[in-house]
């Protein structure tokens, strides 16, 4: 796979975006990043590694840029129907059966680390992030994150997506929208990370 310069330069920040926070960029993070003067640079080099198999775009959806790892056989590769999470009862698992509203086939191996269940997004307060209502947000369970990425929370009963911080000792748990404010995990609640967020689906409105 030959790629220019600046080809491999973009590739290498989808790569370090998707591994540090969990998710890929959009094409206005690369833009603002490489200082383009149009979102149309972007586009253009993207194609350019899509079609030299460097990614993978995905229509429809918000951070659709999926690098390819090149060593993975095609034989791995399979459809997964994952569990759609809507309301969560308190009290409940995430993964309860009454939680549970559909299933959705999904290329699990299309994004990393892979996703196990699929939530459904209530609220505007990480549209920054280009997750908005109404979203299917792809989830990998897990209790652990680094600082600065999105993860799915519980604070006692309730369920949020943002993006986590640490500071210190205190644990914060950010919106990407201006309209919402900042939670301060109390040391006295229940907290616990559900999961990794590693992909969005926008919904199409009927």
């Amino acid at each position: 796979m030959k790629l220019t310069r600046r080809q491999q330069e973009i590739l290498e920040f989808i790569r370090d975006r998707q591994a540090g926070d969990g998710m890929p960029p959009t094409r206005a993070e690369i833009v603002k990043h490489f200082n383009f003067r149009s979102p149309n640079a972007a586009q253009c080099h993207l194609k350019a590694l899509a079609e030299r198999g460097a990614v993978k775009l995905l229509p429809g959806r918000a951070r659709g840029i999926i690098p390819i790892e090149s060593d993975r056989p095609a034989s791995n590769r399979f459809r997964a129907g994952l569990p759609v999470i809507g309301r969560v009862t308190a009290g409940t698992p995430i993964l309860a059966v009454e939680n549970r509203e559909d299933e959705l086939q999904v290329d699990p191996a299309a994004f990393s680390p892979r996703p196990d269940y699929i939530l459904r997004v209530q609220g505007d307060s990480m549209i920054g992030a280009g997750i908005h209502d109404g979203d299917w947000l792809l989830v990998h369970r897990t209790p652990d994150a680094r600082n600065g990425q999105i993860v799915v929370a519980r604070i006692d009963d309730e369920i949020t997506v943002k993006r986590l911080r640490r500071r210190g000792r205190g644990v914060f748990l950010e919106p990407e929208n201006d309209a919402h404010k900042t939670i301060h995990v109390q040391a006295d609640s229940d907290f616990a990370i559900e999961g990794l967020a590693v992909g969005v689906i926008r919904r199409s409105v009927q």
